[in-house]
């Protein structure tokens, strides 16, 4: 788990992920008028430009596209955590998510990895999502 990551600061494109998080729920913003999910959120959708924006409950599987791995904390609050993997995740066509890959080392991530979304409680009562292997595909 990644407990010394800050947690979550919600704004107005922000605060329905974050909701349905608490919720347990992984959401993308959709356009009402083309009806294709995007990320990051945002006040209009990048491939109409629609300004009416759903959200709606996305796949809680997905793919590895891209990753980095951080080596060196950037702040003294992750001093503990590094090596972590943050990764791009196809989670449907047209939707790309950015992502913590945690439960297992960083150096097996490979591109096409399969993945799931998961709920990391944080103090508060913060749900903060993450992404795993899924449990039937992780090695004995």
């Amino acid at each position: 788990m990644l407990r010394g990551m800050p947690l979550p600061r919600p704004d107005h494109d922000t605060q329905p992920f974050w909701d349905a998080a608490q919720e347990g729920r992984y959401v993308v913003p959709r356009c009402a008028a083309c009806g294709v999910g995007h990320w990051p959120p945002g006040p209009m959708c990048p491939h109409c430009f629609g300004d009416e924006i759903a959200w709606g409950d996305a796949p809680t599987r997905g793919s590895v596209y891209s990753w980095v791995v951080a080596t060196h904390p950037v702040a003294e609050v992750l001093v503990d955590q590094v090596p972590y993997a943050i990764a791009l995740i196809d989670l449907e066509p047209g939707v790309r998510v950015v992502g913590n890959v945690v439960g297992c080392d960083p150096s097996a991530i490979q591109a096409g990895m399969a993945v799931e979304v998961f709920f990391e409680e944080r103090e508060e009562g913060v749900r903060v999502p993450n992404f795993r292997i899924p449990s039937g595909n992780l090695e004995a």
